[in-house]
């Protein structure tokens, strides 16, 4: 996480240094839950390696993938953790995952204690605001085989291992319709 942040350009080595006492480690077996629909989000992860996916389930019961986060990449329930309220969303680890966690309550203390971290919050929050308005877009303007088309330019290694029906609910499209796109890409 200290690297994410460096490379924001904020912080001093002492700003980056008051996390070395506040950073947990935690594990999640592939299947596991960093959290479930109905409870408060209350701390940030950067993973390490592995890979998280967050979903919904519909009114019919379906899981709705809407993000998937990867190596060096930050994960949230987001507008939980920002309202402290409780969310809708799963957080699940699509392999074995190894994360850096970062509780609300430290994060606030950093917020509180240094004006420099304010900025890395401002900075973290306007990054979630680009990435979904990219993904929006990325609904409205490209196709499934596009979509997919980029994700595999990113994350080609992930790409192979994703469970089919992931990434199908992810870039929007049926698993037949992503088995004849993986065809011919």
């Amino acid at each position: 996480m200290k690297t994410l942040f460096k490379k924001l350009g904020v912080l001093t080595v002492a700003e980056l240094d008051m996390l070395d006492d506040i950073l947990t480690q935690r594990s999640l077996k592939k299947g596991e839950y960093l959290i479930e629909e109905n409870t408060v989000c209350d701390e940030i992860v950067f993973i390490k390696s592995g890979a998280l996916r967050s979903f919904y389930i519909n009114g019919d019961g379906d899981e709705i993938t809407n993000c998937i986060t990867f190596e060096n990449e930050l994960m949230s329930a987001f507008s939980s953790f920002v309202t402290k309220k409780s969310t809708d969303e799963n957080i699940q680890a699509l392999f074995d995952t190894e994360l850096e966690v970062l509780h609300q309550d430290d994060l606030e203390r950093l917020y509180f204690q240094n004006s420099n971290w304010q900025k890395v919050g401002r900075i973290l929050a306007e990054t979630q605001y680009v990435q979904l308005e990219k993904r929006i877009a990325s609904f409205q303007k490209f196709s499934g085989k596009e979509r997919y088309e980029e994700l595999f330019r990113l994350q080609p290694l992930y790409i192979k291992l994703i469970p089919l029906q992931y990434l199908a609910s992810f870039l929007g499209i049926t698993p037949r319709h992503l088995s004849r796109i993986r065809k011919v890409v």
